[in-house]
């Protein structure tokens, strides 16, 4: 049933818009504190899920009873934000005394709701892993010694998740309610106002004429919607829409398509400035200065979409294919459009000024609608205004339950100690090797990110395992960006790759062989992750430049050399010996050795060169022969 029937829908409308603009009021103002902000946040976006996505999912007119338990629920969860709103932090009688019968009651009957509310907006898997943490908590003292705790009454849980400033309310719903909210809205407000599409007419003519042009297109507008959208299904979706049909029509294959947009969009996670919500995760995590993560992530992010474009390049010269024949001028697209630069330039320097990001994202929103009047063809009127303040609530509710129920998970880690002793447990099992750790770490984000959104299974993982991580030697800045980066890989990773599988949705593709053509552009979240722990890729306090020249280069020829092996392609078709020896120079390069990394990256030079040599003799040979064939003949 879509909301345009729901007989609330007007309201709908106004508690969306309402949501948005009091989230731009606190960020703008932070008049209230995060005891009062975060559970107004939380209830709001709860009661508007119940309302956006009623119980009744089949087409037709929902029976009555459904409509009611919707409106039910939507008055409950307000009823419990009201009450746990008027709580008193300060007193001492819920420590001394625990929670009275009705505090209890309301806390247990909030968690009831926000896993439903969960459930309806992200999935079983979500409300799975929050109930399983829980239960732990509670009968933790039943298992054995590896994992046990000391068991925790109901009272003891529902005190400590929902009365106090940890647990459900914790800094994941922080930060979504603060950060990444503004964040959203600030991408619902490009998006109807024209400006995202700028963004992707800017690629296409900036890229469109080379070899394989709309793919490479793709790829630049994904990075850039990505980033700002904190969404890689969606931008699959939205950004695929206009991509995919044009790369098929230049003719890559149809899952050749929707994995080249699902490998884009999933990267427009990790690309500056915006990053999705997980730089403003990790900032709070690390205790780091947004700007310097910003700044940090740089390199890496480039390192990750120059893979892809190289396997991209490599598709595009095996198919024989050439660039759009039309593409749009840069002019002419910059002249209708530059305006809707100065507001992502604006975001971009507000941040790296250090400004609060909450105020940064809440004065980008604004920007974009004031330069969108500023000429008459991108002018929105109050509708489109409003408009723009709705999707942006929606978008962001799976967001914020995402995180709350994560809050949970945190919070249990922190009450029982879990966090030490899978700590420990880490360590042990990998025998002191980071390699086998990061394999572990690997197959647990993959695991988790089949259910959960990427921001919910990187903070689960990084409080679990960012500190064995920091037990094998790595700094803890390091460490995090290591994870956020693993945790990207389940979006494109079979068996339940979300963003390859809305990609094959539309290129009208197999979803597997389109998931690992996903898998395949997306190797640099292993590729680079890998360089992170062994060499000095992320130039953290104390690593000097040569070290991080000297990293960048061993990480550009690795991809290179594994593009190169995979593809059975670099200049021309590439021989069964050379493939070998490709490998050969990548498993170099991943030696943690200068001397074998330097002898792997000379080894693919090398191979290249010769390789590059045969191909231009293997041209030359062929040339007259077919300048033969093509000659006129004359008469006989």
């Amino acid at each position: 049933m879509t909301t345009e029937k729901l007989p609330w829908r007007h309201i709908l409308f106004a508690l969306a818009i309402g949501l948005s603009l009091f989230q731009l009021w606190q960020s703008t103002s932070g008049m209230l504190s995060a005891t009062l902000a975060r559970p107004i946040h939380l209830a709001w976006v709860i009661v508007l899920t119940f309302l956006a996505k009623p119980s009744w999912t089949r087409e037709g007119a929902a029976p009555r009873w459904c409509l009611w338990l919707d409106a039910a629920l939507a008055l409950a969860a307000l009823y419990c934000g009201w009450v746990i709103v008027g709580f008193d932090y300060r007193g001492v009688d819920h420590i001394l005394y625990g929670l009275g019968t009705h505090d209890l009651i309301v806390g247990l009957v909030f968690v009831v709701l926000l896993f439903e509310a969960t459930r309806r907006a992200v999935g079983w898997v979500m409300v799975a892993v929050g109930l399983v943490f829980l239960l732990y908590a509670a009968l933790g003292h039943l298992l054995p010694e590896v994992v046990a705790n000391r068991g925790f009454s109901v009272e003891r849980i529902l005190r400590f998740q929902i009365f106090t400033g940890a647990g459900l309310f914790g800094t994941p719903l922080g930060i979504a309610a603060g950060t990444v909210f503004i964040f959203v809205l600030f991408g619902a407000f490009l998006e109807v106002t024209g400006a995202g599409r700028f963004f992707i007419d800017l690629a296409f003519a900036a890229a469109g004429r080379f070899r394989g042009g709309p793919a490479k297109a793709s790829v630049i507008a994904s990075a850039a919607m990505g980033s700002i959208s904190g969404s890689a299904i969606a931008n699959t979706v939205t950004t695929g829409a206009l991509t995919i049909p044009m790369m098929k029509k230049l003719g890559y294959r149809s899952e050749q398509a929707g994995g080249i947009e699902a490998a884009a969009s999933t990267g427009g996670q990790i690309m500056p400035p915006i990053m999705g919500a997980g730089a403003f995760i990790m900032a709070d995590f690390t205790n780091t200065p947004y700007r310097e993560i910003v700044g940090l992530s740089i390199a890496p992010a480039i390192l990750y979409f120059g893979c892809t474009l190289l396997f991209v390049h490599l598709m595009a010269l095996k198919l024989g294919l050439r660039g759009m024949s039309n593409p749009p001028a840069v002019r002419r697209t910059l002249r209708e459009g530059v305006h809707f630069l100065l507001p992502l330039g604006l975001v971009v320097a507000l941040l790296l000024l250090n400004y609060s990001p909450p105020l940064v994202g809440a004065v980008g929103s604004l920007a974009v609608v004031v330069t969108g009047m500023a000429r008459k063809r991108t002018r929105v009127g109050w509708r489109t205004i409003l408009e723009g303040l709705r999707a942006g609530a929606v978008m962001a509710l799976p967001i914020s339950l995402a995180c709350a129920t994560a809050g949970i998970v945190v919070g249990v880690i922190g009450q029982t100690g879990i966090g030490l002793q899978f700590t420990e447990s880490v360590v042990q099992a990998a025998g002191g090797q980071l390699w086998l750790a990061l394999i572990f770490i690997a197959l647990a984000a993959l695991v988790l990110g089949m259910g959960l959104p990427v921001t919910a299974a990187y903070i689960v993982i990084s409080v679990m395992a960012a500190p064995a991580l920091e037990g094998l030697g790595l700094s803890l800045l390091v460490a995090h960006m290591i994870i956020f980066w693993l945790s990207q890989t389940s979006n494109v990773t079979p068996p339940i790759a979300l963003a390859a599988f809305a990609g094959a949705g539309v290129a009208g593709a197999p979803p597997m062989r389109t998931a690992t053509q996903a898998v395949k552009l997306s190797l640099g979240f292993f590729i680079v992750p890998a360089m992170m722990a062994y060499s000095a890729l992320i130039l953290v306090e104390g690593t000097s430049v040569t070290a991080f020249v000297f990293a960048i280069v061993c990480t550009v020829a690795l991809i290179s050399v594994v593009a190169y092996a995979i593809e059975g392609f670099a200049v021309a078709a590439c021989s069964a010996a050379e493939r070998a020896l490709f490998a050969v120079a990548g498993a170099l390069i991943l030696v943690p050795n200068d001397p074998a990394r330097i002898a792997g990256v000379l080894l693919g030079a090398a191979v290249f060169a010769l390789h590059s040599r045969r191909s231009r003799t293997v041209r030359r040979k062929e040339q007259p022969a077919s300048t033969e064939e093509t000659r006129p003949r004359g008469r006989s």
